[in-house]
């Protein structure tokens, strides 16, 4: 169980990565341009960062706690940020009516919930 543990935490760390990178690197005009990313005009430049930031955090804190043993509750601690960071972003779909969307939130949201309680519980580290 713990492998998969590893590779759910993996894969959220990557995908968060890999999003927060974008937002962080891009004007908020250069992701209007994206398809997927039609929620960005809600949002001021500073907020988009600021959420990049905080997806590059969750990144960082599923990894780096439990990998070097340095206060391991970190890891269950970004898990549950992560959470809430996908149930925000999926209200902020909802409101815009962003319904093809959803899974998008909801698929990230359960891995890192599925984290979050293994971490808190049986599989501490």
């Amino acid at each position: 169980m713990e492998t998969v543990i590893w590779i759910a935490q993996g894969v959220l760390a990557a995908v968060f990565a890999m999003a927060s990178v974008m937002k962080l690197a891009q004007s908020k005009a250069a992701l209007l341009a994206s398809d997927s990313m039609a929620w960005i005009e809600d949002f001021a430049e500073r907020q988009i960062k600021g959420i990049g930031a905080l997806e590059l955090l969750a990144a960082v804190g599923l990894i780096v706690p439990a990998a070097f043993d340095i206060a391991p509750v970190l890891t269950a601690l970004a898990a549950s940020g992560v959470v809430m960071l996908m149930l925000g972003a999926g209200a902020t779909h909802l409101r815009r009516g962003e319904l093809q969307m959803l899974p998008v939130n909801l698929v990230p949201a359960g891995l890192a919930l599925f984290v979050a309680i293994e971490r808190f519980g049986p599989h501490s580290l």
